[in-house]
């Protein structure tokens, strides 16, 4: 049976060519010019589709699912300002490498600069933050201009998923009739009966994806890796390093690290601090807490750091190989530079899980300084754990801290940015348990957190904890109708310290006004109608012992609980600063 019109035909193409490009999900957002392309998606049999009413959340949504699920999202939305309302998580997932491909409805060529209703210039609308971009064609019943769909579908979906993968944007003009409605034979909008059975490769495509890619992966040669492999190997002291990263490279980094010898400094968004590894390799994560130049004033410098991830979220931990002038290798797949402090003198292009292997193989480090990682990093552990524990201040960062130790295993945390995941980077041990911790740390912002959260939950039969701020909770209301429109739930911590704490740690605090009014801002805001909104559960909690008892709860039940824990930002900060006093003087000592 031939497609009713041209629009539809175009769509179903664009559609099944995602889908034998690897595509299992789209995040919709209703509008009128998209109509062919949402038509088209909802009813292909191997596509997930998840409905949101405003296109901000459906791309947070999408980009928390992928990130989650390593595989590309689609984005589908309308013409206009719609468009617009995607770039932010365009923006975090061209940061974090993120793979999204976005479709944006657009109005045909001749509408455009013409003053026609909801027509804006879509062409390159999020500039270089994308991979790769294609206005495509008017729908046409041509073989060519079809063809021509399904390389480009394909051509975007391989840069969305490739060595540097992250968004793509694809912007795609429909002319009216938009629904699948029939026209006259005689119109230049209609399929001719028996058109597609005539021009099945047009119209059906291959078997499989119209162009097979084939990837290669970014690797050293021989006498490259060689003497990468000696360095290493005559370090005494070394240091492996992971930052922020969604690609799961923990199995290789670990035999990496047992074969050098070398402990793992592992931000909690590395996939490292996390999992039943932290029981046979040093894994150390409070490095936070201690890494004052006081402490490593009197430390014997590492001879190499090799790093992989993005920079970590800890500044301690940077300034503290900025400090060092220690030789570091960052190895990035995609030959990026991320080392703000411009201290490192390697830059390694190289698929990090291959390499760890390669160097794994080749090591023989019988020249490690076993005590160096004892009387050093892992004595400040033992002494910066102690004085956490010890701490009888109800502040934000026992509450990270309860999160990640109460957390189920296995399970997805979500962290938001701004205090949350400062905390956890902090206060959240490494655990043997099973946790995968995410957080939108490309562009670190607050927009779409919970919205993110709720994709990746989406993605995963894990159970989700989502531990957030008032700011970002209020930034992201409506991303919690997913709740109930995408059939997701998740505990979700609200650490509500009433307006922006992070600014607290910032010089600006000193000057008030103006930082109670233009920078802390308290809001005020009752939080709790929003369970009557949302349809959820909703708990205050008004100490730590009271929040223990209801996060386990949460735990043990179903559905979504939000668990609200009101805070002092300022007493929270201070109390973070008097830890890590102690700590500093304990280690001088």
């Amino acid at each position: 049976m031939s497609a009713p019109n041209r629009a539809t035909l175009y769509a179903r193409v664009l559609v099944d060519e995602l889908v034998k490009a690897g595509v299992s999900t789209v995040c919709v957002a209703p509008g009128s010019r998209s109509t062919p392309l949402t038509v088209a998606a909802d009813a292909h049999p191997d596509l997930t589709v998840f409905s949101h009413l405003d296109e901000r959340a459906a791309s947070f949504f999408a980009l928390g699912r992928a990130k989650r699920a390593g595989d590309p999202v689609a984005l589908v939305c309308t013409s206009g300002t719609a468009a617009a309302n995607f770039h932010p998580a365009v923006i975090e997932a061209n940061q974090a490498r993120v793979p999204l491909v976005a479709l944006t409805a657009d109005r045909p060529p001749e509408l455009r600069d013409s003053g026609a209703n909801q027509t804006i210039d879509q062409e390159k609308l999020y500039g270089d933050a994308v991979r790769y971009y294609a206005d495509l064609s008017e729908p046409a019943v041509e073989d060519r201009t079809l063809r021509s769909a399904r390389v480009r579908v394909d051509r975007a979906v391989t840069a969305a998923t490739g060595t540097h993968p992250g968004p793509v944007h694809l912007n795609v003009p429909f002319a009216k009739p938009l629904e699948p409605t029939a026209v006259p034979d005689d119109s230049p909008h209609a399929v001719p009966e028996g058109w597609e059975d005539a021009h099945e490769l047009a119209a059906r495509g291959r078997d499989g994806s119209f162009v097979t890619t084939t990837p290669g992966r970014m690797a050293l040669d021989d006498a490259t890796l060689a003497d990468l492999a000696a360095v290493i190997e005559e370090a005494e002291r070394g240091l492996l390093v992971a930052g922020p990263t969604d690609r799961d490279y923990a199995p290789e980094l670990v035999a990496l690290a047992t074969a050098s010898g070398f402990p793992i400094l592992a931000d909690p968004l590395s996939g490292l601090r996390y999992g039943p590894h932290a029981a046979d390799v040093p894994v150390y994560g409070g490095y936070d807490g201690y890494l004052a130049e006081r402490v490593t004033a009197d430390w014997p410098d590492p001879d190499v750091v090799l790093r992989v991830g993005a920079s970590p979220t800890s500044k301690p931990l940077r300034r503290y190989l900025a400090r060092t002038g220690t030789r570091q290798f960052v190895v990035d797949p995609a030959g990026e530079w991320r080392e703000a402090t411009f201290r490192a003198a390697d830059l390694v292009t190289a698929e990090p899980g291959r390499l760890a292997v390669d160097l794994a193989e080749r090591l023989d480090a019988e020249s490690t300084d076993a005590d160096w990682p004892a009387s050093t990093f892992e004595r400040a552990e033992r002494v910066h754990e102690a004085e956490v524990d010890a701490t009888d201040e109800r502040f934000e960062g026992a509450i990270a801290r309860r999160v990640v130790a109460d957390a189920p295993d296995p399970a997805t945390l979500f962290v938001s940015n701004s205090m949350p995941v400062r905390d956890v980077d902090r206060f959240g041990a490494p655990r043997t348990a099973a946790l995968t911790v995410l957080g939108n740390r490309g562009a670190s912002g607050i927009d779409g957190i919970t919205s993110s959260a709720l994709g990746a939950e989406s993605a995963t039969d894990d159970p989700l904890v989502l531990l957030t701020g008032d700011l970002a909770y209020y930034h992201d209301l409506t991303g919690l109708l997913a709740l109930a429109r995408c059939g997701v739930d998740a505990t979700i911590v609200l650490v509500n310290n009433d307006g922006g704490g992070i600014f607290h740690m910032l010089p600006i605090e000193a000057f008030d006004p103006p930082f109670e009014g233009q920078f802390k801002t308290p809001h005020g805001l009752n939080f709790a109608p929003t369970a009557d909104l949302y349809g959820f559960d909703y708990v205050r909690a008004d100490g730590h012992d009271d929040f223990a008892e209801a996060y386990r709860a949460s735990l043990d039940s179903d559905g979504t609980q939000v668990i609200e824990v009101a805070s002092d930002a300022e007493r929270s900060h201070r109390t973070r600063e008097a830890i890590r006093e102690r700590v500093v003087a304990h280690l001088e000592e």
